[in-house]
């Protein structure tokens, strides 16, 4: 039973980890969301040698002529560009003119003025997944430290499952916030800005994939402390019915070739309560509790 809870414990702490460094990396990219955007061509300046196919060839200088126009429809060059963009928690980017590099600016200046409120409990939301992700991993690891006796470990596992759980939460509130901000920016953002086609990226799904490893921590953890409690409680209730059966036969004055038949008796009652909560049957006695510091191990 100790290697099972050690197991847990390990299991629940690994996790953990993952799920922290899932959520690092998701709020750290801005790759949330990306798609296209279609953009005027602008005139190409100067003198060109190579053709360039993200602006409209023109000889003329004066870029207010008429025959523009007449030049665009004739050639039929495609008068429109389709740049990508990418945006996540803290920026947006999109492809320069020439189509080489990005630009980026604050997502916070593209969010409608109304809205940005929401995106700012989507980042407070993050910041406080990250923090107490990063907390319960930490009571994890200090639970698994051998100077502490069980009553501690116990309360030390708690902490860290409710932590765990929490950040899951918070993480979960987070990541439909951005999703809201983001429908409304590309509804009512600027008109420079909103996208023809996107969709999900993979930071998006990172931080999903964080959620879901968390909440397996938090339930890891959780089972391993129900878990603990329970077999310890079993535990010492069968070293108190064994004292007291041994106490009455005291009382009794019951001679000992009967203490064997009782015996007999009580290993059968153990059996059969193990039997039924689908452990393997053992044989228990007082000295269990002394030694239970070091099996929790």
């Amino acid at each position: 039973m100790g290697i099972q809870r050690a197991q847990r414990a390990s299991l629940a702490l690994t996790l953990n980890y993952v799920a922290f460094a899932l959520a690092v990396s998701a709020v750290t990219t801005s790759y949330w969301c990306e798609g296209t955007r279609k953009v005027v061509k602008p005139f190409c300046m100067g003198p060109v040698k190579v053709k360039q196919t993200y602006c409209i060839h023109f000889n003329s200088s004066n870029i207010n002529d008429t025959r523009l126009v007449q030049y665009i429809y004739e050639t039929g060059e495609e008068k429109f560009l389709m740049r990508k963009f990418h945006t996540g928690i803290w920026f947006s980017c999109e492809q320069t003119v020439d189509l080489i590099g990005f630009n980026c600016k604050s997502f916070l200046e593209i969010a409608p003025d109304h809205e940005r409120g929401v995106l700012w409990l989507c980042i407070v939301a993050e910041c406080l997944y990250i923090a107490l992700l990063f907390t319960g991993g930490a009571l994890m690891v200090i639970e698994m430290c051998p100077c502490f006796n069980l009553i501690n470990r116990l309360k030390l596992n708690a902490f860290a499952a409710l932590c765990t759980a929490l950040s899951g939460l918070f993480g979960m509130v987070a990541h439909m916030m951005f999703t809201t901000a983001f429908q409304l920016a590309v509804q009512m953002g600027p008109e420079d800005w909103r996208p023809k086609t996107w969709d999900y990226s993979w930071s998006y799904l990172l931080a999903w994939g964080s959620f879901g490893t968390c909440m397996g921590s938090a339930v890891t953890a959780l089972n391993h402390y129900t878990k603990t409690i329970i077999e310890f409680k079993f535990k010492r209730r069968t070293i108190e019915k064994n004292q007291r059966i041994k106490q009455k036969i005291l009382e009794l004055d019951v001679p000992e070739d009967l203490w064997y038949i009782t015996s007999l008796q009580e290993q059968a009652d153990q059996h059969d309560a193990l039997y039924v909560n689908g452990s393997e049957p053992s044989l228990f006695n007082p000295t269990i509790l002394d030694n239970w510091d070091r099996e929790y191990c």
